[in-house]
């Protein structure tokens, strides 16, 4: 169990990471692309960027040695 939650905080990072890219980029971009889909991004990224923390939580929490 502690290999497959350490194996997902990367993945949520990144994750959080692209969705923040693409978000911003909207931003840039402006017109109906922005829009339609930057305030859903970002609603993204922070979802997100909280099952991230809540993974590193559980994991220093659980798992400490």
């Amino acid at each position: 169990m502690q290999g497959f939650i350490n194996a997902l905080i990367p993945v949520f990072a990144v994750a959080t990471f692209l969705v923040l890219c693409v978000g911003i980029y909207a931003l840039f971009r402006g017109g109906q692309f922005n829009r339609s889909y930057s305030n859903l991004l970002m609603r993204w990224r922070i979802l997100l960027q909280f099952i991230a923390i809540a993974l590193i939580g559980v994991a220093s929490f659980f798992f400490q040695n």
